[in-house]
């Protein structure tokens, strides 16, 4: 029959392999096979399969050689020639009808992979694929597709990791449109937008034959964007002509960065390109698949040079293509010592489907191909390229590629990418051996000469070169035009803010076209939050003014360096006071006063307690020891106390509340000093907790973003908040009041505060600054132009020329005195420390005393006359007897025990000692 007539129905006949030799294969015994027969399908003249070629048929030698493996089963390799073509390939997979084979190495073309695999799947033959690389091929939809390379899974997230390493936003991806180049691609994207950046624009060149004509519109588009940052993803063909075109067109210069998959490095580690082309590939950096280096490797590169005579390099998918072999290998020698043998059943699912002429009765299905599949996914031994070992998803463990730089005639290794530790400039091999560190500390490469010849790292982007100017919008105020108002007859602006970005804008090294857009009806001030909101849409580019750097905006928004510091204030109308007779009171607050009082009341009863047993001064009737008390506490005041305390607690407390009031007779002192010497200013309010407890109305500022801090942070009500537009409404509701229509103060941003109280001298900002913010100029999100504005804006503060800037719009004050109220009384919180250790010491020394007391009455015996001493009434009465019982002081006993010495000695001298008499009794007096 006509071949053709059997190979037109090739998408229902794909690899119908030929296992045709059912009588031969029933009579084959239990034993191992004498053959064993593989397949191969890939693109002989291609830059990988000129290489795969030599190494498949290298590997079949090496396998035959070592007995050891299939135990004397000779392995059989047969070739077919896809020639990159998806039909080629289904055509020439029918060709294996005429061998008995148990799987097929390739496709080489991800194209090719997706036809075939649907029929490997109905034929369960396995394909085991060395340069079929599009991540899409390892899902569930293949269970018979093993890939023996690198996924593009890796090499995408290997080039995501290196553009977040340089800290670029954006990239442009050139690809083949094809299975390959798109999901690549796609998992690139993916791979962006988890290190929060982006593929700003896809530009796609078609499979097949290509036209110089194409290339050049592609790349002209390219040109007009503003990313620079290129990641070509395309065949060999199609990527050298990108190139060259861009050599043409100039993009292969300073500020542009190419970087390029592995197809680049397997066509420059295996051919020697012309100097030409060399030069037009200066700076690009390329992903080379990682294999490691071992003496068999080192060996067999030995081998090829001799072999081919130098005129054909080795390349990674050489070693996948030559380790496929030895995989099939070790896989047919597990899958036969199981008993396994190739046989075949027909394929009878297209019977009832009556093909006619067509000879469909050779379809077959490989009976044991599961088997077989289950020992190829559990191999497990070391090749060329390093281990050979699948994970789950039937993927090669250790995925890792090497990063190259184009230097003059040829590469130079920069560093590596692993899915282990991410890029470093120390081998995989030696970061197995640690723990994983993906950290962004950890992560290095070398230096690296860029397009242009530099090693100064690229930008990344430029304006766009399409002609449109940046819409930048502008706010229209009413009041405070010294920040921003537009110039009469022209569409320009000026004041504080726009000649900071004008100043900015200048230091840019390259040109940023831009217009004015004026945002506002003119009778009142924007709202500024929507101003920001319109960036998101992309109704403008930017937005220029005293725009606030708030939480909400900036999860929406880029800003810029703060030009200006900020914050919220609040602005109320003072009152001076003069020093009166009473002034002295003034220095503590009420509370202060009373909880001070209380304290020396309560140390003269604490010093009492525990002097009352042991020193006379503190004895005697109860009204004379409540004097006593008064006087002792109060006299501390001055330090003139003249009762000494005899007992070592007493003493303890007394030192310690010395030292309090020591404290408080300084910080009294001061304060009244101040207040009788410097002129004293007062308001009712005394910072926003004060005005927040209040029912005074509160201004604010026509679109300023304190209504809503003040709303929703503050929780102030809405009915309080009065909207003010200029400093001359600010002026005029301050001084009504709340209660004739107007306001008890106004919040807003100190930069409008400082204005408006340098021509208005019967206000004052009271309390401290309640926010921490500034002003910054608005972008999208991603936007490099914010953050070369930061860079441009600190160099202006650091010459000097911000300063410069702000003197000349902001006026000084022409007030004498524009200092801020703050409370100038002393407060109970910034003492409780101090009345806090004297309490516990105060504490303590009653607890000491007390359990002295109670121990006495423990060890003392009860006295005689009390018949009721073992009941509660009559032990308290007991520990009340206690208390106020007398008791002599260790220096009384001392003194008494030093004139009995000196009796009995001048008694043995024959001498009359001197009488001392000490009277101890309660009611004596010194």
């Amino acid at each position: 029959m006509n071949l053709f007539l059997i190979l037109c129905p090739v998408l229902v006949l794909l690899l119908s392999f030929p296992f045709l030799g059912v009588s031969a294969a029933a009579n084959v015994s239990a034993s191992r096979p004498a053959v064993a027969n593989i397949g191969a399908i890939f693109t002989f003249n291609s830059t990988i399969g000129r290489v795969a070629k030599i190494a498949m048929e290298q590997a079949v030698k090496d396998v035959n050689a070592n007995t050891s493996i299939l135990h004397g089963t000779k392995l059989v390799l047969h070739m077919q020639d896809s020639n990159c073509s998806g039909f080629l390939g289904m055509i020439q997979s029918l060709r294996f009808m005429e061998t008995d084979v148990a799987a097929i190495i390739g496709p080489q073309s991800s194209v090719v992979a997706h036809i075939i695999s649907h029929v490997a799947n109905e034929l369960r033959v396995p394909l085991v694929s060395f340069a079929a690389t599009d991540p899409t091929l390892t899902s569930l939809q293949f269970p018979f597709f093993v890939r023996t390379t690198q996924s593009d899974m890796y090499q995408m997230t290997a080039v995501a990791e290196i553009i977040d390493y340089y800290g670029w936003k954006e990239v442009i991806a050139i690809y083949i449109d094809d299975d390959y180049g798109r999901n690549g691609v796609s998992v690139l994207d993916d791979q962006l937008a988890s290190r929060r950046c982006k593929i700003s624009y896809k530009a796609a060149i078609k499979s097949g034959p290509i036209d110089r004509a194409d290339i050049t519109n592609l790349l002209v588009q390219v040109a007009l964007m503003q990313s620079r940052i290129i990641v070509l993803h395309t065949n060999p063909d199609s990527g050298f002509m990108v190139f060259n075109v861009a050599h043409y067109l100039g993009m292969t210069t300073n500020g542009y960065v190419w970087i390029a998959t592995d197809w680049l490095s397997s066509v420059l580690d295996s051919t020697t390109l012309p100097s030409e082309t060399m030069d037009i590939l200066q700076g690009v950096l390329v992903l080379r698949q990682h294999t490691p280096d071992s003496d068999r490797k080192k060996a067999f590169s030995s081998w090829w040079k001799k072999f081919t005579g130098g005129s054909l390099g080795l390349h990674s998918y050489g070693l996948y293509a030559y380790d496929s072999v030895f995989l099939l290998a070790h896989a047919l020698d597990a899958f036969f010592s199981q008993g396994g043998i190739v046989s075949c059943t027909n394929y009878t699912s297209l019977r009832d489907d009556k093909p006619g002429g067509l000879n469909l009765d050779a379809m077959s299905i490989f009976d044991n191909g599961t088997l077989l599949l289950k020992n190829i996914e559990r191999i497990d031994f070391v090749g060329l390229t390093g281990p050979v070992r699948f994970t789950s998803d039937r993927s090669l463990v250790r995925p890792a590629y090497d990063v190259v730089n184009v230097i003059g005639t040829g590469v130079h290794r920069v560093g590596y990418w692993s899915n282990y530790s991410g890029l470093s400039i120390v081998p995989p091999e030696t970061l197995y051996t640690k723990p994983a560190n993906k950290s962004s500390a950890n992560q290095h490469l070398h230096s690296v000469i860029w397009p242009g010849d530099t090693l100064s790292k690229p930008r990344g982007w430029v304006f766009p070169n399409n002609g449109r100017q940046l819409r930048i919008g502008v706010p229209i105020r009413v009041g405070f035009r010294e920040f921003v108002s537009p110039v009469r007859g022209t569409d320009m602006f000026k004041g504080f803010s726009i000649d900071v970005f004008t100043a900015a804008v200048n230091l840019l090294p390259y040109a940023v076209p831009y217009r004015f857009v004026p945002f506002g009806n003119g009778h009142e001030n924007p709202s500024y939050t929507e101003l920001v909101n319109l960036i998101t849409t992309g109704y403008f580019d930017g937005a220029v003014g005293d725009i606030a750097i708030t939480t909400n905006r900036t999860k929406i928004v880029d800003f810029t360096q703060p030009y200006a510091a900020s914050g919220l204030v609040v602005v109320a109308p003072f009152k001076k006071i003069n020093s009166g007779g009473w002034s002295f009171l003034r220095p503590f607050t009420p509370l202060m006063w009373t909880v001070t009082a209380c304290f020396f009341f309560f140390i003269g009863i604490v010093v009492w307690i525990l002097e009352h047993r042991i020193n006379d001064e503190f004895r005697g009737p109860p009204k004379q020891q409540f004097i006593t008390i008064l006087w002792f506490s109060l006299s501390t005041l001055f330090f003139s106390h003249r009762e000494n305390t005899m007992s070592t607690l007493g003493r303890l407390v007394v030192l310690i509340w010395l030292f309090v009031v020591l404290i408080i007779n300084s910080s009294y002192t001061a304060s009244l000093t101040s207040i009788l010497t410097v002129q004293q200013l007062s308001s009712p309010i005394s910072g926003i907790e004060s005005l927040k407890s209040s029912d005074e109305n509160i201004g604010f500022q026509v679109g300023s973003f304190a209504e809503s801090y003040l709303a929703e942070d503050i929780g102030i009500p809405e009915k309080r908040l009065v909207r003010l537009g200029s400093p001359e409404e600010y002026a005029k509701a301050l001084q009504l009041g709340s209660k004739n229509g107007g306001v008890g103060a106004i919040v807003d941003e100190r930069p409008y505060v400082e204005i408006f109280l340098s021509t208005q001298c019967t206000f004052k900002i009271v309390g401290q600054e309640f926010t921490r913010s500034g002003w910054g100029f608005a972008f999208p999100r991603e936007s490099p132009l914010a953050v070369d504005l930061s860079t441009a804006i600190l160099q202006l503060s650091e010459t000097g020329d911000l300063q410069r800037i702000h003197d000349k719009w902001m006026t000084r004050s022409s007030c004498l005195d524009n200092a801020e109220i703050d409370s100038d009384r002393l407060q109970l919180k910034s003492f409780w420390g101090l009345f806090l250790l004297c309490g516990m010491a105060c504490f303590i020394a009653l607890v000491i005393h007390f359990v002295q007391i109670m121990v006495r009455m423990r060890h003392a015996p009860p006295p005689e006359a009390a018949s009721n001493s073992s009941s509660i009434s009559g032990r308290f009465q007991r520990f009340l007897s206690l208390i106020d019982e007398k008791e002599e002081s260790p220096r009384s006993e001392r003194i008494k025990r030093n004139g009995d010495e000196g009796s009995s000695d001048h008694q043995l001298n024959g001498r009359h000692p001197k009488r001392i008499h000490f009277d101890l009794t309660p009611n004596s007096n010194r």
